[in-house]
């Protein structure tokens, strides 16, 4: 028996009205490539100064009102508040009866699946969680760039294909991930998008230092070359000393950066150990060059403290390398070609319980939701 008679895939594409709980930099890009499809946004939640003119921007004319009365109005609700921030959100809105029977709620955080609108399906809501793995800047480039962008699916069976038409009306392509793999994927997005963003500006700064006079400059064709290379050949696209088994390249690296940068030390062993995991794993670190250079990663890193077991050599690939992940996003998140406001992140509204509360600024923690 169906429990969601109301959405059959065959109603699909319906017109819907659409509101957004949560004006951040997310949900009003959303409603607006919904808008182009077709659907109409009737409400929007958001109370910072950024936050309204970010609707304004993006929605105009589209009234600024209570998380309450988004749900009155929509058919479709995009909840794109953070992470730690929507359980209690979708309580609130369950727990005050602003849910209404066979209305869509959607989320768009990378962490959750479905389980975390539970209290909302009770009360009868079409539970979907829709995560675009992309960064957002909370402009009008958000809504173009959604053309062709992943988004992470969580859906019960029966609204599944529902779930994937808003994601292609959106321009989106729809990827299905499993309730119980939410977690690890968002994890894995993470790890390729924010924490990406880290070493690059990292990278910046310590060129600055060298004094270099453009370091973006200097950092982009080789850093889209990395990329590409690592999408189209994963460990295979290794270079570099580690790679290599330098050992006294990466020893005179540690000492220069101890100096000029020490807490730089501590994630360049780290990642440097990483790396050498996986050259080893996958034949590219000859054992033999690897036993010199496991000893200089094994240093201590900026605090004097030591750095991480190393890791064993002498023909034996070493443990603990991660494993190899698919992300976007988002989320929240790493911002895109696009310039992201300046501003630090704005709150988050946190439903009919307290209705005076701002309003996010993104999902994530994007890349989703990012934000990636």
């Amino acid at each position: 028996m169906n429990p969601y008679p109301s959405i059959e895939a065959q109603d699909r594409p319906a017109r819907l009205t659409v509101g957004v709980v949560g004006a951040g930099r997310v949900g009003p890009a959303l409603a607006a490539s919904l808008q182009l499809a077709g659907h109409r946004p009737v409400a929007v939640s958001g109370v910072s100064d950024a936050s309204v003119r970010r609707a304004a921007e993006l929605l105009p004319g589209v009234p600024l009102v209570t998380p309450a009365e988004v749900l009155a109005r929509a058919d479709l609700v995009l909840l794109t508040v953070p992470d730690d921030a929507l359980a209690d959100l979708v309580s609130g809105l369950a727990e005050t009866g602003a849910v209404r029977p066979g209305q869509l709620l959607v989320h768009t955080s990378g962490r959750f699946g479905t389980a975390v609108l539970d209290p909302a399906t009770r009360a009868g809501a079409l539970p979907l969680a829709l995560h675009p793995a992309m960064t957002f800047t909370g402009t009008s480039v958000d809504v173009q760039r959604l053309a062709g962008c992943p988004f992470g699916v969580t859906a019960p069976e029966e609204l599944r294909m529902a779930a994937e038409a808003l994601v292609i009306e959106m321009g989106g392509e729809p990827e299905w991930i499993a309730e119980s793999a939410r977690p690890l994927y968002h994890a894995a997005l993470a790890i390729g998008a924010n924490y990406l963003v880290t070493l690059v500006a990292q990278a910046m700064e310590l060129l600055e230092k060298a004094g270099v006079r453009a370091p973006d400059r200097m950092l982009g064709p080789l850093l889209g070359a990395a990329l590409d290379n690592a999408l189209r050949s994963g460990d295979a696209a290794l270079t570099g000393p580690v790679a290599r088994g330098d050992a006294g390249t990466v020893a005179a690296h540690v000492a220069e950066l101890r100096k000029h940068a020490p807490q730089a030390v501590g994630g360049y062993l780290a990642m440097a150990r990483m790396t050498a995991d996986r050259a080893l794993a996958h034949g590219l670190l000859k054992p033999e060059l690897a036993e010199e250079l496991l000893d200089v990663l094994a240093g201590p890193a900026a605090d004097g403290g030591a750095a991480g077991p190393a890791a064993s050599a002498g023909g034996q690939a070493p443990s603990g390398g991660p494993g190899h992940d698919g992300d976007e996003p988002t989320g929240t998140d790493a911002d895109g070609p696009g310039s992201p406001e300046p501003t630090g992140p704005e709150p988050t509204d946190t439903g009919p319980p307290r209705p005076d509360s701002p309003d996010s600024d993104s999902p994530e923690p994007g890349p989703h939701g990012g934000d990636a």
